[in-house]
């Protein structure tokens, strides 16, 4: 039987040696391998684009170019790009948020354990889970401005796409979600398709970010 290829992650960190941390834990993974470092965020951008990686393991505080920049330069210019994850030393830095934002698939602390980089990374990958739910909720929550007017998109989401934009608030993947509203996979797809267009993001994380900030997901 022939093995999957292996998920290829660049790490981008203006500390050598976290980078030689990181590398050490994600190397002794044989699904996993490591295919450059950079260590600012202009040099991240070049890297992703020469060996187009899987995932990006992202600092936010870097020189030349932030993580939240190099994150929307390599979303914006590439047609496959990778899935991005933050890692940050503070989980309610406002710079996390932003990346947030700016499209990042979610977030990791530094003090994080060798399991849940691994699995943060596999997550992220290979899955149309939210990374780490909760901790989303909390930035999304202590950021959002008090009592928004609903944006448009609100008003245009149907009943079931409503109802997959909680789900998937939550943490739960395509099939999870399919089980629980008892329909097909390929019908979750095209819930989750039209939420993205009509949130106008780029992806699970963003529309989730917009709809605590939209106050949809705190009884709107």
């Amino acid at each position: 039987m022939t093995r999957p290829a292996p998920i290829r992650v660049v790490l981008a960190d203006d500390e050598r040696m976290v980078r030689t941390a990181l590398r050490a834990i994600l190397s002794a993974e044989p699904d996993l391998e490591v295919v450059g470092e950079a260590a600012t965020g202009a040099e991240a951008v070049s890297v992703v684009r020469e060996v187009r990686p899987d995932v990006v393991l992202m600092d936010v505080r870097m020189p030349e170019t932030d993580g939240i920049r190099a994150t929307e330069q390599i979303l914006a210019t590439l047609d496959e790009p990778p899935r991005i994850v933050v890692v940050t030393t503070f989980e309610n830095d406002s710079y996390v948020y932003d990346a947030l934002r700016a499209g990042a698939a979610g977030f990791l602390l530094k003090r994080a354990d060798a399991d849940a980089l691994v699995q943060a990374v596999r997550l992220v990958a290979r899955s149309d889970s939210l990374l780490f739910p909760a901790a989303v909720r909390t930035l999304a929550t202590e950021h959002a401005r008090a009592n928004p007017a609903p944006p448009a998109w609100v008003g245009k989401l149907t009943g079931r796409e409503r109802e997959v934009l909680r789900h998937m608030a939550q943490g739960l993947t395509n099939a999870e979600i399919a089980r629980r509203m008892e329909v097909g996979a390929a019908t979750v797809k095209s819930h989750v398709a039209a939420v993205l267009a009509k949130t106008g993001t780029r992806d699970r994380t963003q529309a989730v970010i917009a709809a605590y900030e939209a106050g949809f997901l705190n009884g709107g």
